[in-house]
């Protein structure tokens, strides 16, 4: 059986049980709490002694099916999940899109005294004092706060709400903001703020966001010269002479004597000669390399070699079928004086070793190269890998068996005679001692025909 014990009085204020309610006393800021219901629950036969300072025990309370929620709980009882997100995305602390949302710009206009208009006048002020100190990036923002401001009122306007205007101190009312020559005057400083803004951008290279600024402030005042100052000179730095030409263009259509853009016009002119003949030299480059790239098609084809590229082919960095002498991709390459070159990887499959012959030309043989690459080092026999004469080559054939090729033969003559094709630009030799050649040849076999086996 569980005794209760009674909470004293230091825990019981700590967890402000009974607190209902303050009374004040003789004008008095201290409240009186009421006695603890926790006494009222404590056991019979632990009775706590009554002082005569103390008020008599409050009867108790009538019994409840449990303790209230919590406020955050009570706020969402009965809601579905979806109905406490949206109720949620209202709140600042949990907007997922603050840019678009309405409410923000709200709560920035009530964090100023004054009305959004001269609060946005004060930014743009604050805004070229940084400007002038060469802070781009504080400009930007204190620009941006002014912006937000004036695209609220459009957008409050648009949904057909009425403004919020408060009396004065004295009494009188501010000015109304709807009237057709306020909005004008919102509008006008609604695009010194896009144009000063675009301008801190150009300053900090970020030329995508300053044309589109200055594309922001052109459409609400179209004669906005240093708009399309900026605009022009963001575009160029993209190199995007063409549209740099149109917007100096449209600056000049303005101010036809406008000294910047006369000057710019002429640096968008010299850019886009040095822009195009840049140009002018990718697309001979790419002229060559397709040219030289329907070449080696062409010879490969005449010499009769088979050829396929795989879905991931290795990386060879410049490692490539070529011809030599190299084919410059000049008009006037006589092919039937050249020969073709393949990168070659020589396998030993019996110890996961390889060699790598980056230009192994079709008429030179396996012997050529094996002359010098054998012995090789890792070899701790001795004699399996010691010579040419001690190793027997193989090549995989295109319907997936294995296919002796002599050391002596050109690699040309081995491509176009035997069924074999080069996969992804590279040539590939099983090296194999001899000795073990017909079991490494029998276990070759019987994986390719598991593996078939499988595939069917």
């Amino acid at each position: 059986m569980v005794q209760l014990q009674e909470i004293s009085d230091e825990v019981a204020e700590k967890l402000k049980l009974g607190e209902t309610s303050a009374a004040a006393d003789d004008g008095k800021t201290k409240a009186e709490a009421k006695p603890s219901p926790a006494k009222a629950t404590a056991s019979a036969t632990a009775q706590p002694a009554q002082t005569p300072a103390q008020p008599a025990p409050a009867a108790p309370a009538p019994s409840v099916a449990g303790p209230e929620l919590p406020p955050a709980r009570a706020m969402t009882a009965g809601k579905t999940a979806d109905e406490i997100l949206a109720e949620l995305n209202k709140s600042p602390l949990f907007m997922t899109d603050l840019e678009d949302n309405d409410d923000i710009a709200a709560l920035q206009a009530l964090a100023y005294e004054g009305t959004p208009f001269e609060n946005a006048g004060d930014f743009k002020e604050r805004g070229n004092e940084c400007f002038r100190d060469k802070q781009w990036a504080d400009a930007r923002e204190f620009y941006g706060k002014g912006v937000a401001l004036l695209v609220a009122e459009d957008r409050r306007r648009a949904r057909g709400e009425a403004p919020v205007l408060e009396a004065a101190e004295d009494g009188t009312m501010p000015p109304d903001p709807d009237t057709p020559s306020a909005i004008a005057e919102q509008h006008a400083l609604l695009a010194t703020l896009y144009g000063n803004r675009a301008a801190c951008q150009l300053e900090l290279r970020n030329y995508r966001s300053c044309t589109l600024d200055c594309g922001a402030a052109l459409r609400i005042n179209a004669r906005n010269t240093k708009a399309w100052f900026r605009s022009a000179k963001a575009l160029l730095a993209l190199d995007k002479t063409d549209e740099a030409s149109e917007a100096c263009a449209g600056g000049l259509a303005v101010d036809a004597n406008n000294a910047a853009l006369l000057k710019l016009a002429k640096d968008i002119t010299t850019r886009a000669e040095t822009v195009a003949a840049r140009k002018r030299r990718e697309e001979e480059r790419a002229a060559r390399e397709k040219r030289k790239a329907q070449r080696l098609k062409y010879v490969l084809h005449v010499r009769g070699v088979r050829t396929r590229t795989t879905a991931q082919p290795p990386e060879m960095e410049d490692a490539a079928v070529r011809l030599e002498p190299e084919d410059d991709g000049t008009w006037d390459l006589d092919v039937s004086q050249s020969t073709l070159c393949y990168p070659t990887v020589l396998l030993y499959p019996l110890k996961l070793q390889s060699d790598f012959i980056k230009a192994f030309n079709e008429t030179e043989t396996l012997g050529d190269h094996l002359a010098y690459i054998l012995p090789v080092p890792w070899d701790t026999t001795g004699k399996d890998y010691a010579q040419a004469s001690n190793v027997d080559c193989y090549m995989e054939t295109i319907a997936g068996s294995l296919v002796k090729v002599g050391k002596k033969m050109a690699l040309g003559k081995i491509l176009a005679q035997a069924n074999v094709e080069v996969v992804d630009d590279v040539v590939r030799v099983f090296v194999v001692p001899r000795d073990q050649a017909e079991n490494w040849v029998k276990e070759f076999k019987e994986k390719k025909a598991a593996e078939r086996g499988e595939r069917e």
